[in-house]
Formats: C-alpha cells, sequence, structure tokens
C-alpha cells in the first residue's frame, strides 16, 4: 500500500509528541552523566530498536552509570553482572534445585531474568558462558532443565570490553559480535566536561539517582510507531548499498578490496535500517532521512568488518572501511 504525503504527516506529528518522553529520558540521564552524547542516543535506539549494544571504552568513563540511570529513568529491572573467568552459564541463566522435603526439583531463575542486563567486561568470561548469553539475546529465552521460560520485554543487553587488558580474556567470536546491533566506541570527556565533572561528582556521596519518566510499556509502545516510521525505496536501495560494497567494493569503484575479508552480514542490513527508524523517532520525525542512516552506520558496521592482514600492516581497520564506504557510496 503506497503511503501518501498525509499519511507521513499524520505519523511526524504522532512521533514528535510521543518521542517527547524519550528526550526526557536523555535530559534525566544528562543530570547525572557528564557528555557521552552519542552512548546516551545509541542506548535509546538500541531500546527503540530491539537491539543489543557492545560498549567499549577504558574503565571510569561511566559506562556503568550510564545504564544504571537509563533503568532509572524506565523504572524497570537492572542486573549488572561480571563477568570473571570462573562465571559459569548457572549463574546467568539459572538452575534446578533439588527440594529434598519433597523429592522435587524447583527453578531457580537467574539475573539474566530482567528487563535490562549490564554484562561487565563480557571477554572476561569463558565462551561457554558468552554462548549462554548471547542465546538468550537471539532467542529472547532460556531453557533450565527440560523447562523454557520467555524473557521479559522489553529485553536489552548492553556489554562492556576493556579495550586494554586483554591478557585473561576470552574474544568474542565474530559470529558472536554479530549479534550485537552496535559497537558504540566511548571516549575520554573534553577538558570542558571533564571539569564540569570534577564540579558534579568531586564529592564524598554524589547525586546519582534518575526520576523515572517511562515504563517498560512505554518501550513497547514507541516501538510499534518506530515500525510505522516512513522509509523511502531509496533510502533503503542505499542502505543495501552501503552493506554490500563492504562484501563488493570493487563493484562500487572503491580501492579497498585489499582491506576486506569479511564483509557486513544482512544483521547489518536489517539493524541500519531499524535504527535509522529509531534515529528519526528520538528526532522526532515520521519518515527517515540519508542523514540517519550515515549517523548510526560506522556503530552497526565496525564490528562487522573482518580486516586482512594486509590492512592491518597499513594499520587500516574496520572505520576506515566504513568511511571509505560511506564516502564513496551515492546519498540519495
Amino acid at each position: 500500500m503506497a503511503v501518501t504525503e498525509l499519511d507521513i504527516k499524520r505519523i511526524s506529528q504522532e512521533v514528535a509528541q510521543r518521542s517527547e518522553p524519550c528526550r526526557a529520558l536523555l535530559e534525566q540521564m544528562h543530570r547525572v552523566i557528564v557528555g557521552q552524547d552519542e552512548l546516551l542516543h545509541r542506548m535509546l535506539v538500541g531500546l527503540l530498536a530491539n537491539g543489543h549494544l557492545l560498549i567499549e571504552g577504558v574503565p571510569g568513563l561511566a559506562k556503568t552509570m550510564a545504564v544504571a540511570c537509563l533503568a532509572g529513568g524506565i523504572d524497570t529491572d537492572f542486573q549488572r553482572l561480571q563477568f570473571t573467568p570462573d562465571l559459569l552459564p548457572a549463574d546467568l541463566i539459572g538452575t534446578l534445585i533439588f527440594r529434598p522435603t519433597d523429592g522435587r526439583f524447583e527453578v531457580q531463575k537467574g539475573p539474566i531474568f530482567s528487563h535490562i542486563i549490564l554484562a561487565d567486561e563480557i571477554n572476561r568470561a569463558p565462551a561457554k558462558v558468552q554462548s549462554a548469553l548471547l542465546q538468550a539475546m537471539q532467542e529472547r529465552e532460556v531453557t533450565i532443565g527440560k523447562e523454557t521460560f520467555p524473557l521479559a520485554e522489553p529485553f536489552l543487553v548492553l556489554a562492556t570490553q576493556n579495550p586494554i587488558e586483554q591478557e585473561g580474556t576470552y574474544p568474542l567470536p565474530e559470529a558472536q559480535v554479530d549479534r550485537f546491533m552496535m559497537k558504540v566506541l566511548v571516549t575520554y570527556p573534553s577538558k570542558k566536561e571533564e571539569r564540569a565533572i570534577l564540579d558534579r561528582m568531586a564529592r564524598t556521596q554524589p547525586e546519582t539517582t534518575v526520576a523515572p519518566v517511562m515504563k517498560p510499556a512505554d518501550i513497547l509502545s514507541a516501538r510499534q510507531l518506530v515500525d510505522e516510521i516512513y522509509i523511502d525505496d531509496k533510502i533503503k536501495d542505499y542502505i543495501v548499498d552501503l552493506v554490500l560494497a563492504t562484501r563488493e567494493p570493487a563493484a562500487y569503484d572503491l580501492p579497498i578490496a585489499d582491506w576486506i575479508q569479511y564483509g557486513a552480514s544482512p544483521r547489518a542490513t536489517l539493524a541500519l535500517t531499524v535504527g535509522a527508524k529509531a534515529n528519526a523517532f528520538l528526532a522526532g520525525r515520521g519518515y527517515v532521512t540519508p542523514q540517519d542512516v550515515k549517523d548510526i552506520a560506522p556503530d552497526v558496521l565496525r564490528h562487522r568488518i573482518i580486516v586482512t592482514y594486509e590492512a592491518e600492516a597499513e594499520e587500516k581497520t574496520s572505520a576506515d572501511v566504513v568511511r571509505a564506504v560511506l564516502d564513496h557510496v551515492p546519498v540519495p
């Protein structure tokens, strides 16, 4: 069914009204978090697009506090899981406990049964624990014994990893990294932001509470509206071109074929589309622009592109590949 200008105008009016709580949530989080605009924005994009985030940054950049503020602003459950080498899958998903009084096994659910999960330093846990988490992320359900339990919606996993301490870690395999909708890089604050952090937080008991402005049901309702946001066929083709250019750069006259071992998967196409819609929603628009796609493309693509040894020898990264693709693929 063709979408008319009247339909787009109606959706835009509804989006402008119903996206206001999300902007209020961002404002509440900024009462505690100084700077980190991109991280907070991407967390909301992931929440609205029903996609998980991999957050990479050195310690002390308020990654954990940002997630706690998000949970507080939505008035929902939040579990922080400190991933360590001795963690077991049962510590995450739960287990069966034998009750000698009646000779029966009782299901003891694990911390995965929460709306927002912070998997702190995910690459410190062994592969079997990572697999248990990533299976829950993908299938939105957990099997304990012979029973399968659906996870609560909305369900968002925010996994962090430290880029500098790689000793004693278990790097996530490419197939598992691909299940994260976005990989967000968190950097040091600017001089002005650092001073604001000092003024606000340099006390024995800094203010870290966030007033709840949304409920989980509001997120689910917003997701339905995100699905209705209009995206033109030309922008859909642009998204497909961006992803294909990471697999077949020569077809787009990109001289970077020697840099790419594997391009982005079809998950990237889906993540770019839904993420661009969520980006438009947060901007209060009922339609997607090419800039929405370009805004989130680096976070969606950077962890899905595997570069060659030649690229590493030339000190080229997946970020350089994404930059070249965005610069060369024609924008509609």
